[in-house]
Parts: C-alpha cells; structure tokens; sequence
C-alpha cells in the first residue's frame, strides 16, 4: 500500500529545487496517477515519456539481458526531463520531473 504522506511529503521536496517546473508519476499504462501540471500538459508528457521509457528499457535490455533502465535523462535548450522508472512485478510506475535547466543552482 502506498503511504499518501510520504507521496506528498516527496512531491514538496521535488517541487522546492529551484528550476523545477513539474512533477508527474504515471503508471505501466501510460496514465498520469499524479502530477503538478495542467491537464493538456500531463497528457502529453505522460504519453511521450512512457513511450520513450519503454524504448529506452528495451535498448537497454537488448544490448544485455541481465541488465535493465535505472534512469533516464534527456536534456534540450530548454528542458530537462529526468525519469525514474520503477520496474517491479506488482506495478510499474515512472516518476518524471521537468526541470528548467537554467534556473538550476
């Protein structure tokens, strides 16, 4: 069972590092189950980046079987995306922050 404070209490200590503009978890379906952004921009991050993850842990798992995606950083001039996928056989959920690179430090 997930504890909803220690959820929280995470989501506030992500949200504090300056640059930061959101958060969002979302499950094995590609589905946003939480998120600090608006809705139109969940959608969109939460279908890419699941697919991207997908395609990434597969390359991944190609070049060596034995091994498997811990993290995941893309970073553009404007963005960076840093997802941590949790892969485990009861669920599997990404946890994604965006970040304004700039404003970092």
């Amino acid at each position: 069972m997930v504890d909803v404070a220690a959820v929280d209490e995470t989501f506030k200590r992500l949200q504090s590092h300056k640059g930061v503009l959101g958060i969002i978890v979302i499950n094995a379906d590609g589905i946003a189950i939480r998120t600090t952004f608006d809705n139109d921009l969940t959608v969109q991050y939460a279908a890419l980046v699941s697919h991207f993850t997908v395609k990434a842990r597969s390359a991944v798992k190609k070049l060596d079987g034995d091994n498997d995606l811990k993290f995941l950083r893309i970073r553009s001039k404007k963005h960076e995306i840093m997802i941590a996928p949790e892969f485990e056989k009861s669920h599997e959920y990404y946890l994604v922050v965006v970040q304004d690179p700039s404003k970092e430090t």
